[in-house]
Protein backbone atom coordinates (compact mmCIF):
# COMPACT_ATOMS: atom_id res chain seq x y z
CA UNK A 1 0.00 0.00 0.00
CA UNK A 2 3.04 2.26 -0.31
CA UNK A 3 1.51 3.93 -3.36
CA UNK A 4 -1.21 5.37 -1.11
CA UNK A 5 1.37 6.97 1.15
CA UNK A 6 0.93 10.77 0.90
CA UNK A 7 4.70 11.27 0.73
CA UNK A 8 4.99 8.86 -2.20
CA UNK A 9 2.18 10.64 -4.03
CA UNK A 10 3.79 14.02 -3.34
CA UNK A 11 7.11 12.84 -4.81
CA UNK A 12 5.34 11.40 -7.86
CA UNK A 13 3.51 14.67 -8.49
CA UNK A 14 6.74 16.62 -8.08
CA UNK A 15 8.53 14.35 -10.57
CA UNK A 16 5.69 14.63 -13.08
CA UNK A 17 5.86 18.42 -12.87
CA UNK A 18 9.64 18.31 -13.40
CA UNK A 19 9.26 16.01 -16.42
CA UNK A 20 6.63 18.23 -18.05
CA UNK A 21 8.46 21.49 -17.34
CA UNK A 22 11.81 20.30 -18.69
CA UNK A 23 10.63 18.35 -21.73
CA UNK A 24 11.83 15.03 -20.35
CA UNK A 25 10.90 11.79 -22.09
CA UNK A 26 9.72 8.87 -19.98
CA UNK A 27 10.65 5.56 -21.54
CA UNK A 28 8.76 2.54 -20.24
CA UNK A 29 10.11 -0.97 -20.75
CA UNK A 30 7.17 -1.93 -22.99
CA UNK A 31 7.36 1.11 -25.29
CA UNK A 32 8.94 0.96 -28.73
CA UNK A 33 11.29 3.91 -28.12
CA UNK A 34 12.79 2.26 -25.00
CA UNK A 35 16.37 1.08 -25.77
CA UNK A 36 15.57 -2.25 -27.43
CA UNK A 37 18.89 -3.89 -26.63
CA UNK A 38 18.24 -3.32 -22.93
CA UNK A 39 15.07 -5.42 -23.09
CA UNK A 40 17.30 -8.48 -23.47
CA UNK A 41 18.87 -7.80 -20.05
CA UNK A 42 17.29 -9.44 -17.01
CA UNK A 43 17.83 -6.41 -14.77
CA UNK A 44 16.81 -3.68 -17.22
CA UNK A 45 15.13 -0.66 -15.58
CA UNK A 46 11.35 -0.55 -15.92
CA UNK A 47 11.46 3.22 -16.48
CA UNK A 48 14.08 5.54 -17.93
CA UNK A 49 14.18 9.33 -18.16
CA UNK A 50 15.72 10.93 -21.24
CA UNK A 51 16.35 14.40 -22.64
CA UNK A 52 17.66 15.24 -26.09
CA UNK A 53 17.18 14.77 -29.80
CA UNK A 54 18.17 11.21 -30.66
CA UNK A 55 16.68 7.76 -30.44
CA UNK A 56 18.35 4.87 -28.65
CA UNK A 57 17.82 2.14 -31.24
CA UNK A 58 20.32 3.01 -33.94
CA UNK A 59 21.35 0.17 -36.27
CA UNK A 60 24.75 0.08 -34.56
CA UNK A 61 25.54 1.12 -30.99
CA UNK A 62 28.95 1.08 -29.33
CA UNK A 63 29.81 2.01 -25.75
CA UNK A 64 33.26 3.52 -25.24
CA UNK A 65 34.54 3.62 -21.66
CA UNK A 66 37.77 3.90 -19.73
CA UNK A 67 39.77 5.53 -16.99
CA UNK A 68 39.13 9.06 -15.76
CA UNK A 69 42.90 9.60 -15.71
CA UNK A 70 43.50 8.93 -19.40
CA UNK A 71 46.85 9.13 -21.14
CA UNK A 72 47.55 10.75 -24.48
CA UNK A 73 47.72 7.23 -25.95
CA UNK A 74 44.18 6.45 -24.81
CA UNK A 75 42.71 9.81 -25.82
CA UNK A 76 44.25 9.68 -29.29
CA UNK A 77 42.99 6.15 -29.85
CA UNK A 78 39.49 7.14 -28.75
CA UNK A 79 39.41 10.12 -31.11
CA UNK A 80 40.72 8.10 -34.05
CA UNK A 81 38.32 5.21 -33.40
CA UNK A 82 35.25 7.46 -33.30
CA UNK A 83 36.41 9.37 -36.38
CA UNK A 84 36.90 6.18 -38.40
CA UNK A 85 33.61 4.66 -37.26
CA UNK A 86 31.71 7.83 -38.12
CA UNK A 87 33.11 7.78 -41.65
CA UNK A 88 31.89 4.23 -42.25
CA UNK A 89 28.67 4.32 -40.23
CA UNK A 90 27.25 7.88 -40.03
CA UNK A 91 24.18 6.60 -38.18
CA UNK A 92 26.16 4.91 -35.40
CA UNK A 93 25.34 5.79 -31.79
CA UNK A 94 28.18 6.26 -29.29
CA UNK A 95 27.35 5.69 -25.62
CA UNK A 96 29.41 6.66 -22.58
CA UNK A 97 29.05 8.08 -19.09
CA UNK A 98 30.13 11.77 -19.25
CA UNK A 99 32.95 11.13 -16.76
CA UNK A 100 36.44 12.60 -16.95
CA UNK A 101 38.97 11.03 -19.30
CA UNK A 102 37.86 8.52 -21.91
CA UNK A 103 34.11 9.10 -21.43
CA UNK A 104 34.12 12.81 -22.21
CA UNK A 105 36.63 12.22 -25.01
CA UNK A 106 34.19 9.77 -26.66
CA UNK A 107 31.33 12.28 -26.41
CA UNK A 108 33.39 15.17 -27.77
CA UNK A 109 34.81 13.09 -30.62
CA UNK A 110 31.25 12.12 -31.56
CA UNK A 111 30.17 15.75 -31.65
CA UNK A 112 33.21 16.69 -33.73
CA UNK A 113 32.37 13.96 -36.24
CA UNK A 114 28.61 14.63 -36.36
CA UNK A 115 27.45 11.32 -34.90
CA UNK A 116 24.87 10.89 -32.17
CA UNK A 117 26.10 10.32 -28.65
CA UNK A 118 24.28 9.44 -25.42
CA UNK A 119 25.43 10.06 -21.85
CA UNK A 120 24.14 7.53 -19.31
CA UNK A 121 23.97 9.37 -15.99
CA UNK A 122 24.19 8.15 -12.40
CA UNK A 123 21.84 10.85 -11.08
CA UNK A 124 18.69 12.75 -11.98
CA UNK A 125 18.35 14.98 -15.03
CA UNK A 126 18.18 18.11 -12.88
CA UNK A 127 21.99 18.33 -12.80
CA UNK A 128 25.15 17.58 -14.75
CA UNK A 129 28.00 15.74 -13.05
CA UNK A 130 30.79 16.59 -13.22
CA UNK A 131 29.68 20.20 -13.67
CA UNK A 132 32.83 21.03 -15.65
CA UNK A 133 31.32 18.98 -18.50
CA UNK A 134 28.11 21.01 -18.63
CA UNK A 135 29.04 22.80 -21.89
CA UNK A 136 29.64 19.50 -23.69
CA UNK A 137 26.52 17.99 -22.14
CA UNK A 138 24.38 20.88 -23.41
CA UNK A 139 25.90 20.54 -26.89
CA UNK A 140 25.00 16.85 -26.85
CA UNK A 141 21.29 17.65 -26.59
CA UNK A 142 21.33 18.88 -30.20
CA UNK A 143 22.58 15.58 -31.61
CA UNK A 144 22.36 13.18 -28.73
CA UNK A 145 20.77 12.72 -25.35
CA UNK A 146 21.10 12.21 -21.63
CA UNK A 147 19.47 9.12 -20.14
CA UNK A 148 19.08 7.84 -16.58
CA UNK A 149 16.96 5.57 -14.44
CA UNK A 150 17.10 8.01 -11.52
CA UNK A 151 14.44 10.64 -10.80
CA UNK A 152 15.28 14.30 -10.27
CA UNK A 153 16.92 15.07 -6.96
CA UNK A 154 19.02 11.89 -7.02
CA UNK A 155 22.64 12.56 -6.06
CA UNK A 156 25.54 10.93 -7.95
CA UNK A 157 26.25 8.43 -5.17
CA UNK A 158 28.89 5.75 -5.65
CA UNK A 159 26.44 2.85 -5.88
CA UNK A 160 24.48 4.69 -8.56
CA UNK A 161 27.51 4.57 -10.84
CA UNK A 162 27.56 0.77 -10.59
CA UNK A 163 23.86 0.67 -11.53
CA UNK A 164 24.54 3.13 -14.34
CA UNK A 165 27.23 0.85 -15.75
CA UNK A 166 24.74 -1.92 -16.55
CA UNK A 167 22.82 0.48 -18.81
CA UNK A 168 26.05 1.49 -20.57
CA UNK A 169 26.72 -2.21 -21.19
CA UNK A 170 23.19 -3.23 -22.09
CA UNK A 171 22.42 -0.42 -24.55
CA UNK A 172 25.24 -1.37 -26.91
CA UNK A 173 26.23 -4.07 -29.38
CA UNK A 174 29.81 -3.81 -28.15
CA UNK A 175 31.73 -2.28 -25.25
CA UNK A 176 35.22 -0.90 -25.90
CA UNK A 177 37.48 -0.38 -22.86
CA UNK A 178 40.16 2.08 -23.91
CA UNK A 179 42.21 2.35 -20.71
CA UNK A 180 41.63 1.00 -17.20
CA UNK A 181 43.60 0.25 -14.08
CA UNK A 182 43.20 -2.89 -11.98
CA UNK A 183 40.24 -1.51 -10.04
CA UNK A 184 38.58 0.73 -12.59
CA UNK A 185 34.81 0.98 -12.87
CA UNK A 186 35.21 0.06 -16.53
CA UNK A 187 36.08 -3.48 -15.44
CA UNK A 188 32.69 -3.74 -13.74
CA UNK A 189 31.04 -2.60 -16.97
CA UNK A 190 33.06 -5.16 -18.94
CA UNK A 191 31.95 -7.97 -16.61
CA UNK A 192 28.33 -6.88 -16.93
CA UNK A 193 28.66 -6.71 -20.72
CA UNK A 194 30.01 -10.25 -20.78
CA UNK A 195 27.06 -11.42 -18.69
CA UNK A 196 24.76 -9.83 -21.29
CA UNK A 197 26.62 -11.65 -24.10
CA UNK A 198 27.89 -8.39 -25.54
CA UNK A 199 31.19 -8.22 -27.37
CA UNK A 200 33.88 -6.65 -25.19
CA UNK A 201 37.07 -5.15 -26.62
CA UNK A 202 40.10 -3.79 -24.78
CA UNK A 203 43.00 -1.64 -25.95
CA UNK A 204 46.31 -3.25 -24.97
CA UNK A 205 48.94 -1.12 -23.27
CA UNK A 206 52.47 -1.45 -21.95
CA UNK A 207 52.76 -4.04 -19.19
CA UNK A 208 54.46 -1.41 -17.03
CA UNK A 209 51.61 1.10 -17.40
CA UNK A 210 49.21 0.95 -14.45
CA UNK A 211 46.51 2.69 -16.47
CA UNK A 212 46.47 -0.20 -18.95
CA UNK A 213 46.76 -3.07 -16.46
CA UNK A 214 43.00 -3.59 -16.34
CA UNK A 215 42.75 -3.81 -20.13
CA UNK A 216 45.72 -6.15 -20.33
CA UNK A 217 44.14 -8.41 -17.71
CA UNK A 218 40.81 -8.46 -19.57
CA UNK A 219 42.62 -9.64 -22.69
CA UNK A 220 44.80 -12.16 -20.84
CA UNK A 221 41.77 -13.71 -19.11
CA UNK A 222 39.78 -13.90 -22.38
CA UNK A 223 37.19 -11.44 -21.08
CA UNK A 224 37.86 -9.07 -23.95
CA UNK A 225 39.01 -9.19 -27.56
CA UNK A 226 42.36 -7.51 -28.16
CA UNK A 227 41.55 -4.29 -30.00
CA UNK A 228 44.00 -3.87 -32.88
CA UNK A 229 42.29 -1.22 -34.98
CA UNK A 230 38.93 -0.10 -36.33
CA UNK A 231 38.98 -2.51 -39.28
CA UNK A 232 39.58 -5.50 -37.00
CA UNK A 233 36.77 -4.30 -34.72
CA UNK A 234 34.33 -4.08 -37.63
CA UNK A 235 35.31 -7.54 -38.86
CA UNK A 236 34.88 -9.04 -35.39
CA UNK A 237 31.43 -7.46 -35.12
CA UNK A 238 30.42 -8.71 -38.56
CA UNK A 239 29.35 -5.24 -39.65
CA UNK A 240 28.92 -4.69 -43.38
CA UNK A 241 30.65 -1.56 -44.66
CA UNK A 242 29.14 -1.80 -48.13
CA UNK A 243 26.55 0.82 -47.13
CA UNK A 244 23.87 -0.79 -49.29
CA UNK A 245 20.28 -1.31 -48.20
CA UNK A 246 19.56 -4.94 -47.43
CA UNK A 247 16.75 -6.53 -49.37
CA UNK A 248 14.26 -8.56 -47.35
CA UNK A 249 14.70 -12.29 -47.85
CA UNK A 250 11.99 -13.88 -49.93
CA UNK A 251 10.41 -16.93 -48.37
CA UNK A 252 10.09 -18.57 -51.77
CA UNK A 253 13.85 -19.02 -51.80
CA UNK A 254 13.50 -21.46 -48.91
CA UNK A 255 10.60 -23.82 -49.67
CA UNK A 256 11.94 -26.58 -47.40
CA UNK A 257 11.44 -24.83 -44.05
CA UNK A 258 9.51 -26.73 -41.41
CA UNK A 259 6.81 -25.12 -39.27
CA UNK A 260 9.13 -23.91 -36.49
CA UNK A 261 11.72 -22.64 -38.97
CA UNK A 262 9.00 -20.68 -40.78
CA UNK A 263 8.00 -19.06 -37.47
CA UNK A 264 11.60 -18.00 -36.88
CA UNK A 265 11.82 -16.69 -40.44
CA UNK A 266 8.68 -14.58 -40.02
CA UNK A 267 9.89 -13.19 -36.70
CA UNK A 268 13.23 -12.08 -38.18
CA UNK A 269 11.82 -10.80 -41.46
CA UNK A 270 11.53 -7.02 -41.44
CA UNK A 271 13.86 -6.43 -38.46
CA UNK A 272 17.59 -5.82 -38.60
CA UNK A 273 18.36 -8.40 -35.94
CA UNK A 274 16.94 -9.94 -32.77
CA UNK A 275 18.38 -11.46 -29.60
CA UNK A 276 17.80 -15.18 -29.12
CA UNK A 277 16.09 -14.59 -25.77
CA UNK A 278 13.62 -12.12 -27.26
CA UNK A 279 13.03 -14.47 -30.18
CA UNK A 280 12.23 -17.27 -27.75
CA UNK A 281 9.74 -15.07 -25.90
CA UNK A 282 8.01 -13.98 -29.12
CA UNK A 283 7.70 -17.53 -30.41
CA UNK A 284 7.06 -19.12 -27.01
CA UNK A 285 9.91 -21.56 -27.59
CA UNK A 286 12.56 -22.81 -25.12
CA UNK A 287 15.96 -21.30 -25.93
CA UNK A 288 17.48 -24.81 -26.09
CA UNK A 289 15.07 -25.79 -28.87
CA UNK A 290 15.49 -22.43 -30.56
CA UNK A 291 19.28 -22.77 -30.72
CA UNK A 292 18.87 -26.07 -32.59
CA UNK A 293 16.43 -24.47 -35.05
CA UNK A 294 18.74 -21.48 -35.58
CA UNK A 295 21.64 -23.84 -36.26
CA UNK A 296 19.56 -25.62 -38.89
CA UNK A 297 18.68 -22.28 -40.47
CA UNK A 298 22.35 -21.25 -40.47
CA UNK A 299 23.22 -24.47 -42.32
CA UNK A 300 20.50 -23.63 -44.85
CA UNK A 301 22.01 -20.13 -45.20
CA UNK A 302 18.78 -18.49 -44.06
CA UNK A 303 20.01 -16.79 -40.88
CA UNK A 304 23.34 -15.45 -39.68
CA UNK A 305 24.57 -15.46 -36.08
CA UNK A 306 25.89 -12.11 -34.83
CA UNK A 307 27.93 -11.27 -31.72
CA UNK A 308 26.07 -11.06 -28.43
CA UNK A 309 23.43 -13.71 -29.15
CA UNK A 310 21.86 -11.71 -31.98
CA UNK A 311 20.50 -13.23 -35.20
CA UNK A 312 19.48 -11.78 -38.57
CA UNK A 313 18.25 -13.05 -41.92
CA UNK A 314 20.96 -13.52 -44.54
Amino acid sequence: HEIRNPEVLRKAEKELAFVEKNNIQTLFYTQHHYPSRLTNCVDAPVLLYAKGNTGFNAPKVVSIIGTRNATRYGLEFCQKFVRELSGLFPDILVVSGLAYGIDICAHRASLQNNVSTVAVLAHGLDRVYPSVHRKTAIEMLERGAWITEFPSGTEPDRFNFVKRNRIVAGMADAVVVVESGDRGGSLITADIANSYYREVFAIPGRITDARSSGCNNLIASNKAVLMQNTVAFIEQMGWDTAEKPEQPVQKELFPDLNEVEEKVFRALNGVESMHVNKLGIELNLPVSELFFTLLELEMKNVVKALPGGMYKLV
